[in-house]
């Protein structure tokens, strides 16, 4: 048994089980793999890893499957194992490659069957006893036991909250995840919290709402985002990157690939690198734009395209983001009452509230150089139609 220092849970305990899995190259690879991707531009400190955070979640799992009696000793290796390896399938800077991934390979960074079919991995954990097709399942929350892992509310979802409030210096990751877990357990082959946790849940909705337009969706992390995975895009379709290595590929390995491309990924990376970032012509909520806006997600090249053709620019100098529609997933969560289980939003009316002020942080940009702000702006207003409800479209096979 070993033991580590980590900054937001303390000392962490290693057995048998975890430290050959920590000495794996997919494990390493986590080292190199940021947790909150270009956040960094934004909060200096968001430096940390998946690496770190995978040992956070073990040590939650741990925590909260050995206040469990009703689940096996197997079991409890089960979830450990399965909570430490459940992001070895992230790509380079985590999320921020994630579609990009799955527009090509129809993969996602919970798809793991394939790293844990076969290697030093399926070796370790079968040495220990354990199926990695049964961890596998565990971490895609595919058994009522892999709700732990992964589900409305998870130890993944309260180590990131807390980890990514510490590393980026803001104060909304305020969660009694202790007393959250003490009050889980499993009803009726469902993982449920008990009432005496139900201020514990909602001080995870709460913290996870200010998180969402403070960090994840700060829109200086967007704009760089965006301009990052368009460049990406552009190194696919050139033929210079194969998508299905871009999963396996570490965050320095990417933006070198980037950065020797004497095209547009080559710019971008050099913008990257002196943070000259594009900046916003066009940032409004769903208001202003209505929700017929959600059907351009797909299309978003080709508006580009629309609107530089009326400013007279590059269609590469003009960058469109509009995120998918808030969830909420938490909501969902049972909540034990009375002898009865009930959906967190019908046991709180905190919740219950949160989910029409999601929409008020949802916010599109329409992004470009600093000399096109204005020109871009005008014309993104022109062909978005920034009326209240309703949305003017340009090309007439937008629902199709």
């Amino acid at each position: 048994m070993k033991v580590i220092r980590d900054p937001v849970h303390g000392y962490i305990e290693l057995d048998e089980l975890i430290l050959p899995l920590i000495d794996t190259p997919q494990v390493q690879r986590l080292r190199r793999i940021k947790q909150l991707g270009l956040s960094n531009l934004v909060y200096p400190g968001a430096n940390h890893t998946r690496f770190e955070h995978s040992l956070g979640v073990m040590h939650l799992a741990t925590m909260l499957t050995s206040q469990i009696d009703s689940i096996e000793n197997e079991e409890k290796e089960e979830l450990r194992a399965a909570a430490f390896l459940h992001d070895i399938g992230h790509g380079p800077l985590s999320h921020v490659t994630e579609s990009l991934i799955k527009q090509y390979t129809r993969e996602r960074h919970e798809d793991v069957k394939p790293i844990l079919r076969k290697g030093e991995i399926a070796e370790i954990l079968q040495d220990n006893g354990l199926d990695p097709m049964t961890i596998a399942a565990h971490i895609k929350g595919e058994t009522d036991l892999g709700k732990i892992v992964n589900s409305e509310i998870d130890v993944d979802r309260m180590d990131y909250l807390v980890r990514d409030a510490h590393y980026t210096g803001v104060a909304f990751g305020l969660v009694d995840y202790v007393r959250l877990i003490h009050e889980m357990k499993f009803y009726e082959n469902k993982l449920v919290v008990n009432s005496g946790g139900l201020k514990a849940a909602e001080s995870l909705l709460v913290s996870r709402f200010l998180m969402h337009p403070t960090v994840y969706y700060h829109h200086v992390s967007r704009i760089a985002e965006t301009m990052f995975t368009r460049a990406v895009k552009h190194l696919i379709d050139k033929g210079t990157l194969d998508p299905f290595k871009l999963r396996r590929m570490e965050d320095d390995t990417l933006f070198e690939l980037m950065r020797a491309d004497d095209d547009y990924a080559g710019e971008i990376a050099k913008r990257l690198d002196e943070r000259r970032l594009y900046k916003r012509a066009l940032h409004v909520g769903h208001e202003e734009v209505g929700e017929g806006v959600m059907h351009y997600r797909g299309k978003v090249e080709r508006a580009e395209a629309e609107i530089a053709d009326m400013v007279g620019i590059d269609s590469r100098e003009i960058l469109i983001d509009i995120p998918k529609k808030p969830e909420i997933a938490e909501m969902k969560a049972l909540i034990k009452m009375n002898g009865k289980m009930v959906r967190l939003d019908e046991a709180s009316n905190i919740v219950a509230t949160l989910e029409k002020a999601h929409f008020d942080n949802w916010k599109m940009g329409v992004y470009t150089l600093k000399e096109h702000r204005d020109a871009v702006s005008k014309a993104a207003r022109e062909f978005f139609g920034a009326k209240k409800e309703t949305t003017q479209y340009r090309f007439s096979d937008i629902e199709g």
